[in-house]
């Protein structure tokens, strides 16, 4: 195949960016992604230009660092991460735009690299557990009923990618702190840090200027792992019981 290539450019966080465009042949159909840049940046290093920047690691759909908007969509046109999305996806001659997160509270470090410690923070906030836990425990050493381990687990999938607060349009991270919190809050393990957790977790999030959800629910049609939009309803039902429960302490 034959493609286009508008990309994003931006020298450094301070350096106005802009779309520049590029040519590349000889892409083939099961080719990822990642490895149709990989051929482009391996063209610009040959020409002596600067290769684009892009974040990458486990190139599994595990890790959620490949973060890209291509042609107006978070991961693209299919329902998964970057990494895993084919170059079978598009057709011959195509003319494709590839951006990087666009939200507030995601900056841009250089090209398609965004700065997402802010979900690190949010996590710092209380996506944790005190009880000690030790080695791996006997399988039914605290019993868990069936429907919350599978509460649980679907909300663990979560990977961090971002898409969530990339594809919405108010920049809202709820899908993402909603997943964190019901993964642990409905354990029995998370159970000492229940309230304070939505509570810190919530707080941190507006802290760190995220946008207000509506539930329009493109974070959930975005989610390359299937986060369901009811996790934001079951978050926002924990956040006001602790709520009052804290106002009538």
């Amino acid at each position: 195949m034959k493609l286009t290539l508008r990309v994003w450019r931006q020298k450094n966080a301070d350096a106005d960016g802009a779309m520049s465009t590029y040519e590349v042949d000889g892409i083939s159909a099961d080719m990822s992604f990642l490895e149709m840049l990989d051929t482009l940046n391996e063209e610009l290093i040959l020409s002596g230009d600067d290769p684009v920047a892009f974040d990458h690691d486990c190139r599994e759909g595990i890790c959620g660092a490949c973060s890209l908007v291509i042609n107006g969509d978070a991961h693209g046109p299919e329902r998964t991460t970057t990494c895993q999305l084919h170059m079978r996806s598009f057709h011959d001659g195509d003319t494709i735009d590839i951006e990087p997160w666009r939200a507030a509270a995601f900056p841009v470090v250089k090209d398609l690299v965004v700065d997402r410690s802010a979900f690190d923070r949010i996590i710092q906030a209380g996506g944790y557990v005190t009880a000690p836990t030790g080695a791996a425990p006997e399988a039914h050493a605290t019993p868990v009923p069936k429907p919350d381990a599978d509460f649980a687990f679907e909300h663990a999938e979560c990977i961090g990618c971002g898409a969530c607060v990339a594809a919405c349009p108010n920049g809202a991270a709820m899908l993402f702190t909603s997943a964190k919190v019901n993964h642990l809050n409905v354990l029995p393990q998370g159970a000492p840090e229940r309230e304070t957790r939505v509570l810190d977790m919530v707080a941190r999030m507006d802290d760190e200027g995220f946008g207000g959800c509506t539930l329009t629910g493109e974070c959930a049609t975005a989610c390359p792992k299937g986060i369901p939009l009811f996790s934001i309803t079951s978050m926002n039902k924990e956040w006001l019981r602790a709520t009052r429960r804290a106002g009538r302490r």
